[in-house]
């Protein structure tokens, strides 16, 4: 197993007294990527992150951060994690969340840190529990950056913000993990805003990893077909079928351009097409189970 790889994961498991939250999840994150981790809820994306950081202990299986499984005993090296709660204390200023950033971390850039604070037109004298949403979220990506990670994991951190701070905010990491190298793992609901900004993909469902790969290759892979109702097909691979209520179908299958009958029209699929797919047939699986 190669120390570059940023995050490997092998038969990983987590087992709470309702059932498996995660469970046979095998898989590795390639270095220098924008990972989209994506699945509904339940399906295992922030109990892969609290494992991969340490937070939680596996039940099964194993989980290697640059080729060194993590203790509990903090983040481990390398890594930076952003969550939905921000963790950053309200009482302290911008300027003294910064500071303790820096006794905090080993690696940490005070400089550039200050530097994405002032990019975001954030003050560094108020305090924390005085800004925006849009404004902590800021305080809190520069507090991940400054340890100048080379693995980052996004755990649903722009869920609490409007479009466009949001952009905003995507914006600056993704400009940031470009210049600096920095493998970033995000976990979204929001699949639209995915494309163009992620470029591997994994999506998890009832526990378990359903698809994996470049996103870029996956989507060469797959193909979407409209048709008429009648229930035949045309097409091997078929991975979902919707009804459009309409007298016709939308299809998605994991197959090459076939010879289609007529009334038959194709076309190639957005990222929330695949996603949503995959999504629709892991949960009928999952209730047929």
């Amino acid at each position: 197993m190669s120390r570059d790889e940023p995050l490997v994961a092998e038969g990983l498991g987590k087992r709470y007294t309702r059932g498996w939250a995660l469970e046979h999840c095998s898989l590795r994150v390639p270095a220098h990527r924008v990972v989209a981790l994506v699945g509904p809820n339940g399906a295992g994306k922030t109990t892969l992150m609290s494992l991969a950081t340490g937070m939680l202990r596996p039940t099964a299986g194993r989980v290697r951060i640059f080729g060194a499984e993590p203790d509990g005993r903090g983040t481990p090296a390398g890594m930076a994690f952003l969550g939905q709660q921000k963790s950053l204390y309200a009482g302290l200023s911008v300027a003294d969340t910064l500071r303790m950033g820096r006794h905090l971390n080993p690696t940490w850039d005070q400089p550039y840190a200050q530097q994405l604070v002032a990019d975001a037109n954030v003050p560094l004298r108020a305090k924390v529990g005085t800004l925006s949403g849009g404004q902590r979220t800021r305080v809190a990506v520069a507090v991940a950056l400054g340890k100048r990670p080379q693995l980052i994991l996004l755990d649903e951190p722009l869920a609490d913000l409007d479009p466009l701070a949001r952009q905003d905010t995507v914006h600056t990491l993704m400009r940031e993990a470009a210049q600096h190298g920095i493998t970033v793992v995000l976990s979204s609901h929001v699949v639209a805003e995915l494309q163009g900004v992620c470029d591997y993909l994994v999506l998890l469902g009832s526990g378990r990893v359903q698809l994996v790969g470049g996103l870029d290759e996956l989507l060469a892979e797959h193909i979407v077909l409209t048709g008429p109702d009648n229930h035949a097909v045309p097409v091997g691979g078929v991975v979902d079928v919707q009804d459009l209520r309409n007298g016709f179908v939308r299809v998605l299958a994991r197959s090459g351009v076939p010879h289609l009958p007529h009334g038959w029209t194709t076309d190639r699929p957005s990222v929330e097409d695949l996603v949503l797919a995959y999504m629709r047939t892991g949960t009928r699986q999952a209730v047929a189970a």
